[in-house]
């Protein structure tokens, strides 16, 4: 494991050993001062602004605190020490002395450095630096908001000062007194508009709730993929209903943060914890059972991230997990997503629990290449322009199974829209991301054709043929089952690094086992040779998402034919076709 630490311009010692040679220096300029005046010769030396010569000759380095991040009891309020132990000579003579201080749900934190004031620490520049008090200022960047200080003296980073509210002035009490008198009609007439506008909101709501009761129910799609006009016709549905759960998939602005009682935690993940909820529907008791996704402050970029992409309405597809809002909780100092609740789990969940026929594999494996496949199309079924999105992290425990036993896609926070204002720079600066067990070769060796935003899809391909494997290791059709494991199973640890994965997938060209008994089923045959040709080694050479799709497609056309076992070699259509080959 690599471990990386800042290093220290100079260690204690070498400060104690600065110090003595310049007190050596004082007493014998002091000594010369003394001996002048003993004969009443005044001695002269040459001073510039009241400082000593030595410090004209030798340039002078600030003395700071400089400890890494460390638990502080310091409370955000009046005057704090840092604690630190250590003082270090910063290594450039136009370094200053910082501090930072992060309050968090677990515990308070205090950090000391020395910085270059030209240059941004943490994403922001430092200010108002030329002064001896470090006197604390709210600062906020990518990560969230955290307090600051900076100062130009010696060890001036050890006393971190909160700034503390100034109170208003009593001699203004009068004139604030006669300002709101003024204001008070202005104030009443504004609450009469609010309270028209909102009663005309409730009242216009009320009518369209009677309407969709009156309404003849919505037709179910067909099992297999949706035609151009039934998906057209649901998505147009979902636009136009009046959810008041969905608030338009986009951030909850109103002043107060919707019902919803956690319930029991579901799932937890890098950036975040998923809980079971229910969302109250007032004025009645009744409730909606939803997900809600908890962030801590610290992991804004990723709610930021997973909200824009779901906040998409070209993304609306069946498979893909239904967004219903975001919010800020800034009470609990957390971001929240709500989403549908599936009660089956993740897939990964799933498949340990339960064995599954030919019927469940071809349904699981169809939804899921047909969530893929629209993720990264660039139009919507029915012809509208869409950003192509690749997950960039598709893994079982990120792939939820649905009642109908159909999959949808969740857990975009590594998600990237492949918009074509992107950059190579900017593509380049996604960098290394996702699970080390199912990064793409090229992942693992961080090769990406960045001219090409293909290259990014094919990266999912890869992933999705992993989580194929895995659905179809856990299929009764192909005779024994042996209990779950992971892609690579016991050839990697639990958690395996990207180096571990490098020696398997790039020096071994290693992929999971196709045992040959899975050969024997017609149809499962054909899903395995599907899986070969999306983990090739060469990215080009993969299939795309939705030729994937199509075959699972002319898979349910055939049903009967490949339910049954059967060693002879089937025909299939040419386009998207399966070419039979021995197992690699």
């Amino acid at each position: 494991m690599c471990v990386h630490t800042r290093e220290r311009p100079y260690e204690l010692t070498a400060e104690k050993h600065y110090k003595f040679v310049f007190s050596v220096v004082e007493e014998v300029f002091d000594s010369a001062r003394r001996t002048f005046f003993h004969f009443n010769q005044p001695c002269i030396l040459p001073h510039t602004d009241g400082m000593h010569p030595l410090h004209n000759s030798i340039p002078i380095r600030q003395l700071c605190k400089f400890c890494d991040v460390e638990a502080s009891d310091c409370k955000g309020s009046g005057t704090c020490e840092s604690n630190c132990s250590i003082t270090s000579i910063c290594a450039n003579t136009d370094e200053i002395c910082v501090a930072i201080w992060r309050k968090s749900d677990d515990n308070n934190t205090i950090e000391t450095l020395c910085h270059k004031p030209s240059e941004p620490l943490y994403g922001i520049m430092v200010e108002n630096y030329n002064n001896t008090k470090c006197e604390m200022k709210k600062r906020m960047s990518n990560r969230g908001p955290f307090h600051m200080c900076s100062c130009n003296a010696e060890e001036c980073n050890d006393i971190l000062m909160f700034t503390l509210p100034i109170g208003p002035d009593p001699t203004n009490n009068q004139v604030v007194l006669v300002i709101l008198v003024s204001l008070l009609p202005l104030l009443v007439l504004a609450v009469l508009v609010i309270a028209s506008f909102y009663w005309y909101r409730m009242y216009h709501r009320r009518k369209l709730d009677e309407w969709e009761t009156k309404k003849p129910s919505k037709r179910k799609g067909p099992k297999g993929p949706l035609d151009c006009s039934d998906a057209c016709a649901i998505m147009m549905d979902d636009d136009g209903s009046d959810s008041s759960s969905t608030h338009a998939n986009n951030l909850n602005h109103n002043t107060e943060p919707l019902p919803i009682e956690l319930d029991l935690q579901v799932g937890k993940g890098r950036f975040a914890e998923v809980y079971k909820a229910k969302l109250r529907q007032s004025p009645s008791e009744q409730f909606e059972t939803v997900a809600v996704k908890i962030f801590p402050y610290e992991e804004y970029a990723s709610w930021k991230n997973e909200k824009d992409i779901f906040s998409d309405i070209n993304l609306k597809h069946e498979n893909i997990l239904h967004f219903l809002t975001a919010e800020e909780r800034k009470v609990e100092k957390q971001y929240w997503l709500v989403t549908a609740y599936h009660p089956h789990g993740n897939l990964q969940e799933y498949l340990i629990r339960h064995l599954i026929s030919w019927e469940d594999l071809r349904l699981l494996g169809s939804s899921l290449a047909q969530g893929v496949a629209h993720l990264h199309s660039d139009h919507t079924p029915c012809g509208r322009p869409k950003v192509p999105i690749v997950h960039r992290d598709l893994k079982s425990s990120n792939i939820l199974v649905k009642n109908d036993l159909t999959c949808c896609l969740c857990d975009f926070g590594l998600g990237l829209r492949l918009d074509n204002s992107l950059s190579v720079d900017d593509l380049a600066n996604s960098g290394q991301v996702g699970t080390a067990r199912y990064m793409a070769p090229e992942v693992l060796e961080s090769r990406i054709n960045l001219e090409n935003i293909e290259s990014f899809k094919q990266t999912d391909v890869y992933s999705m043929a992993l989580v194929l494997w895995e659905i179809t290791s856990r299929c009764n059709a192909i005779g024994e089952v042996k209990d779950y494991e992971p892609p690579f199973g016991s050839k990697v640890r639990e958690h395996p690094c990207v180096e571990s994965m490098k020696d398997n997938v790039l020096r071994d060209r290693g992929r999971p086992e196709i045992p040959s008994s899975w050969m024997k089923h017609q149809g499962v045959a054909t899903v395995c040779t599907t899986i070969n040709e999306c983990w090739d080694h060469d990215p080009e050479a993969r299939l795309t998402a939705h030729c994937v799709a199509e075959r699972f497609s002319e898979m349910d056309d055939d049903l009967d034919k490949l339910s049954t076992c059967s060693s002879s070699e089937e025909k299939i259509p040419e386009d998207c076709s399966v070419s039979v080959s021995d197992d690699k």
